[in-house]
């Protein structure tokens, strides 16, 4: 079974040099790598549904990790951007500095693929070893390649990444 994290990753939407150390203005430096994505109909409502979601409850999941997400009618397929602070972002709300940060779209009625990118995500971000090679990713390319690696240990080969 393949993973649901290949068709959605991109190296176009990945930076690894998040430069804000508040969080909602490193949510919009790596929220911002999906404006212009084929898949956001619209990259203000789809941030603001994402500041109104964060607002709510953190979505800080600990070990240096933000997962920061929106179920929202601005997008209408799922779209992730991710991005990673080599000194951390504080956020404050949550008592807790990130250095990864993953940016999720999701349209209001594709429970199923959320689940199952949230997952992925999860069991693969959960594990010290995952993490700290995603960490040590040299380039954004190499940061997709070992996304990728890990995901096809964890769920066998998927397709290749999308090129959006």
């Amino acid at each position: 079974m393949a993973g649901p994290l290949a068709p959605i990753l991109a190296s176009a939407r990945i930076t690894l040099q998040v430069q804000s150390t508040d969080s909602a203005d490193a949510i919009f430096e790596v929220a911002h790598l999906l404006e212009g994505h084929p898949d956001v109909t619209d990259f203000p409502g789809f941030y603001a549904d994402m500041l109104a979601r964060e607002s709510i409850n953190p979505t800080c999941l600990g070990n240096d990790i933000a997962l920061p997400h929106a179920r929202t009618p601005h997008v209408s397929r799922i779209v992730l951007a991710i991005g990673r602070s080599d000194s951390g972002v504080v956020f404050e709300q949550a008592s807790q500095t990130v250095r990864l940060i993953f940016a999720l779209g999701i349209p209001p009625a594709n429970d199923d693929g959320y689940l199952k990118v949230l997952g992925a995500l999860c069991r693969i971000i959960k594990d010290s070893a995952n993490r700290d090679a995603l960490l040590r990713a040299p380039t954004a390319a190499n940061f997709v390649e070992t996304l990728l690696a890990i995901e096809a240990r964890l769920f066998g080969p998927g397709p290749a990444p999308a090129a959006r």
